[in-house]
């Protein structure tokens, strides 16, 4: 393993755990960041370089899942005041409300931000059709305790779920039913649909897990001796996946081999939630500790924030 001293980019502004954060995909004006905080709100960011663009306000619980549209200019949030809320991300003004029974820990928009899905601990995955926000939701029912993660996949033919009950669910909107479930060691703390578009990743106490996401059979599983795995992502080359947990750290593997390559240190309490920006250049951590921090993936080089000194690389003497 290398030993890697690479300085973070470190976004403050929350002050209480975060425990869920959303890239956007790369639209003409770049790609966002946002993420959502147990202190109530969330916050919109430039993704390459972490700036705050700014904050919406509204919740009266904790905020656990954020997800934001593929053209940046919607964000939902699902929060302890038993509510989901969609925002206008250019404005930062309330587009609507979906009232609930319980605390929602997930909300994620279909890729064609038509839908939006919701699941948290009642149990229930609803989907509302943004169209007719006033209508009733299509519910998806057989989840037997909490759900902490849905998603769609590619062409929004198929959910996916997983929580406390220790079940990868996958799910048919259209019929809607459940078609395949998946039993797990431990309950389903992450899934995340990759960028590649080939593959999802789950995180099962210390094991990490890639599967087809057409077929749901799995292609590679490595275990984290050391720590518990909360999250990973798999860059969109797929040549490095980031692993966060239990011990504070963000760690990077080889996919091809599970081999660790960094070791990140900086953060001061546990790692929620990891993700690889949409160009690959870095990734992002989020933490118990209230802070985002952004990585260069790779060796250092001139990108956003870390522009080279081109100052002092002119003083250089020369070597001819």
């Amino acid at each position: 393993m290398a030993s890697s001293r690479k300085i973070p980019l470190i976004c403050s502004g929350h002050s209480r755990p975060i425990h869920d954060f959303s890239y956007s995909s790369i639209t003409p004006d770049g790609f966002f960041l946002v993420s959502g905080c147990l202190d109530g709100k969330a916050m919109l960011r430039n993704g390459q370089t972490g700036d705050w663009i700014g904050t919406f306000v509204g919740h009266k619980g904790a905020v656990w899942g954020v997800h934001i549209n593929s053209t940046a200019t919607q964000v939902a949030t699902g929060s302890a005041d038993y509510t989901a809320k969609i925002w206008d991300a250019l404005t930062g003004e309330e587009v609507q409300t979906f009232q609930q029974s319980r605390i929602i820990k997930s909300v994620n928009f279909s890729t064609d931000n038509s839908k939006l899905l919701t699941g948290g601990q009642d149990k229930i995955l609803r989907i509302f059709d943004l169209g007719k926000p006033e209508a009733e939701p299509m519910k998806l029912e057989g989840h037997t305790d909490s759900i902490r993660v849905c998603l769609w996949n590619a062409d929004n033919s198929l959910i996916i779920s997983g929580g406390q009950d220790s079940q990868i669910r996958v799910w048919d909107p259209r019929t809607p039913k459940e078609v395949k479930s998946i039993p797990t060691k431990q309950p389903i703390l992450s899934i995340e649909k990759c960028i590649d578009g080939n593959r999802m990743i789950t995180t099962v106490g210390k094991d990490v897990t890639f599967w087809n996401i057409k077929t749901f059979e799995a292609e590679k599983s490595y275990t984290m001796t050391n720590f518990d795995a909360n999250s990973a992502s798999l860059s969109p080359d797929a040549q490095t996946f980031v692993v966060g947990g239990s011990d504070f750290w963000a760690h990077v593997f080889d996919f091809a081999t599970g081999k660790e390559l960094e070791v990140h240190k900086g953060h001061h309490g546990p790692v929620h939630v990891l993700r690889y920006s949409p160009d690959g250049e870095t990734f992002a951590s989020a933490s118990e500790d209230g802070t985002i921090r952004l990585w260069q993936s790779g060796e250092p080089r001139s990108y956003g924030l870390w522009e080279e000194n081109k100052e002092a690389k002119d003083q250089e003497p020369s070597t001819l």
